[in-house]
């Protein structure tokens, strides 16, 4: 076997790659390419950029691995194409960024910044030194591998613990002393709120003017998770007013932040993107994706994959318009479905049933957990991610007697009896795009395709006037528009789906809200097609 390291990983790593007596190269970009033509490995960090080019070069190569937990320098289409396993190596800095999070969290609190600046001043500054910790309530947005691991430093602390997380359990909550709660009870009683979910368009600016009206006075921010997930000019107001007491920050929308209205005041700790470059971490990092890499060459042991395992020609052909339709229903999922679900249903009817339905369950695990989620999820990991966060999942298939014959329907179901769940069936067509073709028993046809707006409304005259209208004063143009009933008595439940060019801001949907027939507005984000 021969493997390549392209960027430095640890040595610990290279020293289990080599116990192997395997072909261990170390490569520039000078030779990369060259000695790429009879590899069976690659491991890269960010460095490198596996680019399909640089795969033209690869014809041998059966696995990447990533010591890190973001793959954005590696084509992940290209390489499944050309089945090639990608893994990465999540976890492995879960703990630093965990750590970190909390001693910005104490260094907020106690100003400590503050204090080493009047000291190397040579000022000796015994005024008050901020607040303790016990007692007081953490809130942490997203309880994913960080988010747990610091709520569970929390518990030491003896602070009160309370998590916004749509997709995990109740049951897994409580294993971390974490109380699960909505978002806005968690802005309303959090002392400190840490943010540790994924960019969306849904998270996208969730700390702004609004979000933190509803907060405690004097909440204090901590983020180590995404710079875009906060609204920089918002925060930096709240801060100046006193609303907010302080923001504790490891990264920022811009990197370096060269015109944060954040940096430099005196009520922010600040640091350069360093959660997770630990020592520890590095050399967990590459140990990891050493052991990864062995496991698979030597046994056909897949871990942390993220993306699919080596599938035929034929079957990728057929396999791969339904599991873009199956993402995309689970997507539609999660963001339309009005509470978290205790299951998931899926069934199958047609070639939907017979092309492999490990994948598709997974595929749609993917496009619910990735509207919330900090970790990338795909077809791969996304049945483990799913029970660990106690989210199960029951298949049937059927037969389809009238209409489409080849369909996937997916369904969120509660335990709530007042909550109805949603529901959403969609099918292939023959162009291979995915399509919707029935919500909750009400059908209606339309794309699974970029930023929608999902209306549930009573059918009444003036409805579809006044979302149009309303659309139409915010400058918001409508590219489609499918809507259905539940039968043909005026006045039944009605559903629509309208495709829109550009974005659906929040004032917009407070504004087509406004009729009194629309009974729920939400925007869905599905990305293009």
């Amino acid at each position: 076997m021969k493997v390549i390291v392209a960027d430095k990983i640890s040595d610990r790593g290279i020293e289990i790659l080599r116990q192997t007596g395997w072909n261990i190269v170390f490569t520039t970009k000078e030779t990369l390419h060259a000695e790429l033509a009879d590899a069976d490995a690659l491991i890269v960090r960010s460095a490198t950029k596996v680019t399909p080019s640089l795969l033209d070069h690869a014809p041998r190569l059966r696995v990447i691995g990533r010591a890190g937990v973001g793959v954005d320098n590696i084509d992940l289409d290209e390489s499944t194409k050309r089945g090639i396993l990608v893994m990465s190596t999540p976890g492995g800095s879960s703990v630093s960024v965990a750590e970190h999070a909390f001693a910005l969290l104490l260094a907020l609190v106690r100003q400590v910044p503050k204090f080493d600046a009047a000291m190397r001043e040579g000022r000796w500054e015994k005024s008050s030194s901020g607040a303790e910790v016990r007692g007081k309530t953490l809130g942490l947005i997203g309880l994913g591998r960080i988010g747990s691991e610091v709520a569970t430093r929390a518990d030491g602390f003896e602070m009160r613990v309370l998590a916004f997380d749509p997709f995990i359990s109740e049951a897994a909550a409580r294993e971390f002393s974490v109380e699960l709660v909505p978002l806005e009870k968690l802005y309303e009683e959090s002392d400190f709120i840490s943010l540790h979910t994924a960019v969306s368009p849904q998270t996208k600016d969730m700390i702004n003017a609004a979000s933190i009206a509803k907060m405690k006075n004097g909440v204090r921010i901590i983020n180590t998770a995404r710079g875009e997930l906060i609204n920089e000019a918002d925060l930096a107001a709240a801060i100046k007013s006193g609303q907010v007491a302080g923001a504790a920050l490891d990264v920022f929308a811009e990197e370096p932040p060269k015109s944060s209205p954040l940096i430099g005041l005196p009520n922010v700790v600040a640091t350069p993107h360093v959660a997770g470059s630990t020592a520890e971490a590095q050399e967990e990092l590459g140990t990891q994706v050493a052991v990864q890499v062995r496991d698979y060459l030597l046994e056909g042991i897949i871990k942390n994959a993220v993306n699919l395992p080596a599938l035929s020609p034929e079957q990728y052909r057929r396999v791969r318009p339904y599991l873009a339709l199956a993402e995309r229903l689970g997507s539609l999922l999660s963001q339309a479905a009005e509470t978290r679900p205790a299951r998931i249903r899926i069934r199958y009817a047609g070639e939907v049933a017979e092309v492999g339905t490990h994948l598709l369950r997974s595929a749609v695990l993917a496009g619910m957990l990735n509207a919330i989620l900090d970790e990338k999820v795909n077809v791969v990991n996304a049945p483990a991610v799913a029970a660990a966060r106690g989210l199960t999942v029951q298949e049937e298939s059927r037969r389809r007697e009238h209409g489409f014959p080849h369909t996937l329907e997916v369904a969120a179901l509660s335990d709530n009896p007042d909550s109805h769940g949603f529901t959403a069936e969609g099918t292939v067509l023959r162009d291979g795009s995915p399509r919707v073709i029935q919500i909750d028993g009400i059908s209606l046809e339309a794309q699974l395709n970029g930023t929608m707006l999902f209306l549930r409304n009573q059918d009444r005259p003036g409805v579809i006037g006044h979302v149009g209208a309303t659309l139409g004063k915010h400058g918001v143009n409508i590219a489609t528009f499918a809507l259905g009933r539940r039968d043909n008595a005026p006045g039944a439940e009605a559903v629509a789906l309208i495709r829109v060019d550009g974005d659906i801001t929040d004032q917009v949907l407070d504004d087509v809200k406004m009729h009194p027939s629309i009974t729920e507005a939400r925007t869905i984000h599905l990305g293009k097609l």
